[in-house]
């Protein structure tokens, strides 16, 4: 047997292994490292669906919970009542003002889920204030408040956590890892996708209403411009939250999940950034009141590699029998990944190529026959058991917290992998292909309409600054 083939069985092995290890690592707690008289004190601003579900992680690592806020009244009820009832949260007072969770000095960290448009002001006035922040994906709404975001993380020398969790599971890990390593060969294409068919409602087209009782409706808008209540702007209730489907408040679904699968793209493949960025799309059949497109296509080239993502809510066909994931294709397999893990397909190649390291071309001479056997020129390799990603990624920040290191998704990273998908927005709606220049994160070629999309105007009073 070859010393490629023992190579590749040696990956399968470690394949099997990490599955293994997966189940006993999500377990993994800082209570332990946390003694009675280092605890740590939250305080949690934005009580939806995300942002308790964040607040409990951070409780299992043995977290105390000081403050929860909100603008809307049954939300904030509701996470005061789960914070209430578990250990560490008895103390839990609740506030509609988010300055004066910030006012209070014995909170540490506070974390911030609330909608995207109030993530950057949210952020730099927590650092101001002296606390580390865990902020929610994608972390802003226009590329300039991300650079002022990562710029007060380091004036003020705080810990900031994107909450792009994937980057804590296991498999993730592995499969970065793999590519990293070269098993997939060299990789020319990375697809990324996210489909579904909610033809032809949508979301639907409600009127604008009246405010609805307890909620704060001119401080929910924030920095965001004025207009009138409607329900799927608000958009809560038992989906997620339809505000992300609004230019004014969110990029739609690349400011959702694209992040999410964009972020392990540019991990595995050691990048910061899109060198030019094309987009088609549009809303073509969905009658609902969003903004955003219900079939769209964006193009990022790299230096040596094209990436792509992919949104269709009009069908839901999918390769997989998965409505999202990431595929790595390469010249000697391709890798299948999403949360509930990974698979590598490999590509038949004859043993000499493999032995060898060369690529045949089918139509030049040969000086020597073809060998008679095709083999799979990467392993085979399948990892279908996963960890707690979110609770290892909260704990990852709070060891952080301690040392002072920056944290697996520290913010900096977090504003790359949002840039990317923000951009993919700006080249669609300036209608444009953008040549960026990823040291100096600043447009080289595109529409004038372009550059104004980059940033955002803040409504009066509201203004971010480092």
């Amino acid at each position: 047997m070859t010393e490629e083939l023992n190579r590749r069985d040696f990956f399968k092995r470690a394949a099997m292994t990490s599955a293994a290890v997966s189940v006993t690592v999500s377990g993994l707690s800082t209570r332990s490292v946390l003694g009675a008289n280092d605890r740590i004190h939250l305080g949690v601003i934005g009580t939806g669906r995300q942002g308790t579900d964040n607040m409990e992680n951070f409780m299992a690592h043995g977290v105390e919970v000081l403050a929860v806020c909100d603008v809307y009244q049954p939300s904030l009820d509701k996470c005061l009542g789960v914070a209430r009832g578990k250990p560490g949260g008895e103390k839990a007072e609740s506030y509609s003002d988010f300055r004066k969770v910030l006012d209070n000095k014995d909170i540490d960290v506070v974390i911030v889920a609330t909608p995207d448009h109030w993530h950057p002001l949210a952020m730099v006035m927590a650092c101001q204030a002296g606390k580390d922040v865990y902020v929610e994906k994608p972390i802003c709404v226009a590329v300039d408040e991300g650079k002022k975001m990562v710029e007060a993380a380091r004036k003020h020398n705080r810990v900031v956590q994107v909450g792009t969790w994937q980057r804590s599971n296991l498999h993730f890990q592995k499969a970065v890892q793999i590519v990293q390593e070269g098993l997939l060969g060299k990789i020319t294409l990375c697809r990324t996708w996210n489909y579904s068919n909610i033809y032809p409602e949508g979301i639907g087209n409600p009127p604008d209403t009246e405010v609805p009782p307890g909620l704060d409706w001119d401080m929910w808008l924030g920095p965001a411009p004025h207009h009138a209540f409607n329900w799927n702007r608000f958009g809560v209730g038992d989906r997620w939250s339809t505000f992300r489907y609004f230019y004014d408040y969110a990029n739609g679904w690349p400011g959702d999940w694209e992040v999410h699968l964009m972020d392990i793209v540019q991990w595995a493949m050691k990048v910061d950034g899109p060198k030019a960025i094309t987009a088609l799309g549009r809303k073509f059949y969905l009658q609902d009141n969003s903004d955003t497109p219900d079939t769209l296509y964006l193009t990022y080239e790299y230096g040596d590699f094209v990436a792509t993502y992919e949104n269709r809510l009009c069908n839901e066909n999918s390769m997989y029998g998965h409505d999202y994931g990431i595929e790595f294709h390469g010249t000697d397999g391709t890798m299948f990944l999403d949360r509930e893990g990974f698979q590598v397909f490999p590509e038949k190649r004859p043993l000499e190529e493999i032995r060898e390291g060369t690529a045949v071309n089918p139509g030049a001479p040969r000086t020597k026959p073809r060998h008679p056997k095709n083999v799979d020129a990467a392993p085979t390799m399948q990892m279908d058991r996963v960890d707690d990603g979110l609770l290892k990624h909260v704990g990852n920040m709070l060891e952080c917290m301690k040392s002072r290191k920056r944290p697996t998704s520290d913010i900096e990273i977090g504003h790359r992998s949002s840039s990317t998908c923000l951009l993919g927005n700006v080249a669609l709606r300036s209608n444009a292909r953008l040549e960026w220049d990823v040291a100096n994160q600043r447009l080289i070629k595109g529409a004038p309409e372009a550059n104004k999309l980059l940033t955002r105007e803040y409504r009066a009073p509201w203004k971010l600054e480092v």
